[in-house]
């Protein structure tokens, strides 16, 4: 290239252009004014996109990753080239898709937790599943509210150990309708029922069954017991030897049942709701702590209130109310119910709050032994069932809140110097939540 300057104000510019390696060259001249120099004083308007610089512009070799998405408010220049480019398309190399840039959809994300240990809540609409089971458990609590009036935090507990797929242990005075509310459920539910009165001289094989021998076949028959049934009532399990209750212990935590080595499955769904009376002590066993790790949820009724028990001597013609209450949900309904749970979204924040609290019941002053981890996946478990029935598709810290009393209290051992002081279980479980602090909710 060489320049060769004509006059003051023309410059003659020329150039030999070698296009390849085989072509022939070629000779370009042009000429330059001073006015062709003079910059303007007033700065052009960037008409391109902001966020892309007028000097930059995507090389051939250039790739975006499939991770990279744009804000909602970034829109693509309608040219990535000059005007005198744009007849040439971009060669083979470029990969560029719109589908790579649309944007995330907010609506569908589920709350998320900050570093700071914000839990983040979005106001997503609840799903047509979610919305079904909310329905659903509100039927099956309002029916057994018939037979039980004014106790819905117990009844709510109760049908959400069994969409858990848990057992309950009612325990609580004498008279206070442990037994009406077990039946007011079993007979909430169109499945098979089973009630099993533990007294003292009560066997295993009375429970589970027994093998007898069938002398017009001649063969050895097993005959099962009232535990092969989807709803069991344990009425009075305390009052049974420790040898029987023992009787329990594997098909409570594996739902099935071995007789003479032989293996057999119970009816799904199941559940086993037992009820003991506390302060009775004659002609009754303490049920162990091996006992007492497998009840889902221990919980109790109460007395009624003044007006609900004025309601109750109105309807004093009616003698057994849970003998009222009709099926609402079919053994099919209950398991679809739990498989809905399946995806309800706990957060990370959320399981970290579960396993402090846990962990906290361990290294407790007043606690000999804390809870096991059964009771984490427990409060988990139930976490989610009591997310769903208020609508949501995921958990929120007052939902384990609400059910550590009732899922961890009868798994801890207290010292004896507690004992003596009066302190119960729950009141513990209550101080532990005031002192391990809980993910903030943030919307």
């Amino acid at each position: 290239m060489s320049n060769q300057k004509d006059s003051a104000d023309e410059i003659t510019v020329t150039a030999t252009l070698i296009p390849s390696r085989d072509a022939k060259p070629a000779t370009a001249t042009a000429t330059f004014t001073s006015t062709d120099f003079t910059q303007s004083t007033t700065p052009q308007e960037n008409t391109m996109n902001p966020t892309i610089d007028d000097a930059t512009y995507l090389s051939d070799a250039t790739r975006i990753s499939h991770a990279v998405y744009l804000p909602d408010d970034t829109q693509l220049a309608q040219t990535l080239y000059p005007p005198e480019l744009e007849h040439q398309a971009p060669c083979d190399d470029t990969n560029i898709s719109l589908q790579q840039f649309k944007p995330i959809s907010h609506a569908t994300q589920r709350p998320k937790t900050s570093h700071a240990g914000t839990f983040a809540q979005t106001a997503a609409q609840a799903t047509p599943d979610i919305h079904y089971f909310q329905q659903s458990f509100n039927a099956l609590v309002e029916n057994i509210a018939i037979a039980v009036a004014g106790k819905t935090t117990p009844i709510k507990q109760c049908v959400t150990a069994l969409l858990a797929g848990g057992h309950v242990l009612l325990e609580d005075n004498p008279g206070t309708g442990k037994t009406q509310l077990a039946r007011a459920l079993a007979n909430s539910i169109d499945a098979s029922f089973k009630r099993i009165q533990f007294t003292p001289d009560l066997l295993p094989s009375d429970v589970v069954g027994v093998t007898i021998y069938d002398q017009e076949h001649h063969e050895f028959e097993f005959r099962k017991g009232p535990i092969f049934a989807s709803l069991v009532l344990a009425d009075e399990i305390n009052r049974a030897s420790p040898k029987t209750q023992s009787a329990l212990l594997e098909v409570m935590e594996e739902q099935q049942v071995t007789v003479d080595g032989t293996t057999y499955n119970v009816p799904q769904p199941f559940i086993v709701i037992a009820t003991q009376n506390p302060v009775d002590q004659l002609g009754t066993y303490k049920l162990p702590e091996a006992q007492m790790d497998r009840f889902l949820i221990r919980t109790s009724i109460g007395y009624p209130s003044q007006q609900v028990s004025i309601d109750i001597l109105k309807q004093i013609d009616i003698p057994d109310r849970a003998q009222t209450v009709s099926p609402v949900l079919t053994s099919h309904d209950v398991l679809q119910l739990r498989l809905m749970t399946a995806g309800i979204y706990i957060d990370d924040a959320i399981h970290e709050y579960i396993v402090r609290l846990v962990e906290a019941t361990r290294h407790h002053e007043s606690i000999s032994i804390g809870s096991s981890m059964r009771g984490a996946l427990a409060l988990a478990r139930c976490a989610r069932i009591w997310a769903a029935a208020d609508g949501r598709d995921y958990v929120v810290p007052d939902d384990v809140n609400d059910l550590a009393a009732p899922i961890l209290a009868h798994r801890i051992m207290l010292v004896p110097e507690a004992i003596f002081d009066g302190i119960t279980q729950e009141s513990l479980i209550e101080e532990i939540l005031e002192e391990v602090p809980a993910p903030t909710v943030s919307t």
